[in-house]
């Protein structure tokens, strides 16, 4: 009888506890689904925002301008903000093509330096510069965009526009594509390096030591190998560097010159993308010239989805380890 009432008691206590955790369990998973909910209820709230407005333009008469032309507007190859006495002077296309240009050709610049750095900082520094240097990469990525365009604007702009005499090319004042391409990979090139540097980081010590094992030399093995093997990781970090190339606003906007047609695919021609025009039509509050801007925003927004939809479909295409 005393056994009996011993077990039952044992078992009462254990669904207590069983209780509680369930309870806290619950909790936890509650507050994870209500921290979950208004994150993304930020992302709707701000997509919402930006359609409504956004697609004015297209639907209203602009206060007797007439509505825009939404073909008009994507195509279009002239962009005449405050000087447009008619709606369809609006045309991002030339923009379009010329941030996607410039997006690539910063990645083309940043993601090699950017990887044999990471390579350096990973395998072959010393543990102690390895340190200093992890530790100046990230005060890199934590510098502000402003800072960077000021930079761009004081020290860039100078060294592209004295490049251009050397080559008896004319510059208006060093604000050109190659400026902008040059802000544009100093800004992602820290993102691209400590995300290599972490890829790079995790590839296993045995595939390392199997390749030495097999007669390679370091070097090697730190390309054909270890870089191989990290592919993954550093197509993420060029996914990413490409995402803040394409939505950088400030910096770019003081190094491009705003050009109001195009698209110009000259390094010393003055340039503009799809944030710099947003940025530079919002001194306005109301009004055609300032709706367009948040359709501009709707473009910028599908070109960032497009994009990265397709870098990751190369990277799921190229993602797999196959070390030879």
């Amino acid at each position: 009888m005393n056994t009996l009432k011993l077990w039952l008691t044992s078992l009462k206590d254990s669904l207590r506890v069983n209780s509680k955790k369930e309870f806290v369990d619950l909790c936890m998973r509650s507050l994870f689904l209500l921290t979950t909910i208004i994150s993304a209820s930020f992302i709707i709230i701000i997509i919402i925002f930006i359609l409504r407005e956004g697609i004015k333009p297209f639907l209203s008469n602009n206060d007797g301008l007439g509505r825009v032309n939404l073909v008009r507007f994507l195509m279009g190859t002239t962009w005449l903000e405050g000087r447009a006495f008619f709606s369809n002077m609006y045309g991002v296309g030339f923009i379009i093509i010329n941030t996607l240009y410039i997006a690539l050709l910063s990645l083309v610049i940043a993601m090699p330096i950017g990887v044999l750095s990471a390579l350096f900082i990973a395998k072959i520094a010393p543990k102690k510069l390895s340190q200093i240097l992890r530790t100046v990469v990230e005060l890199l990525a934590s510098i502000p965009s402003i800072v960077y365009g000021l930079f761009g604007s004081g020290v860039i702009l100078v060294f592209v526009y004295n490049l251009g005499k050397i080559f008896g090319i004319q510059s208006k004042g060093g604000n050109s594509v190659l400026a902008t391409v040059l802000v544009l990979a100093l800004m992602i090139l820290p993102t691209i390096t400590a995300l290599s540097e972490v890829a790079i980081r995790s590839v296993s010590k045995e595939i390392e030591h199997g390749s030495l094992a097999l007669g390679a030399t370091k070097t090697q093995t730190n390309f054909k190998v270890v870089l191989t093997s990290a592919k993954s990781g550093i197509f993420t970090a060029a996914i990413l560097g490409v995402g803040r190339a394409l939505g950088e606003a400030t910096a770019v906007s003081l190094v491009a010159g705003n050009a109001r047609s195009g698209p110009s695919f000259g390094l010393f021609d003055t340039t503009a993308t799809l944030t710099s025009t947003m940025l530079q039509g919002l001194k306005e509050t109301i009004g055609l010239d300032y709706d367009i801007r948040f359709s501009v925003g709707i473009v910028l927004m599908i070109v960032i989805v497009l994009t990265n939809a397709i870098l990751n479909f190369v990277k799921r295409r190229i993602g797999n380890v196959n070390v030879k």
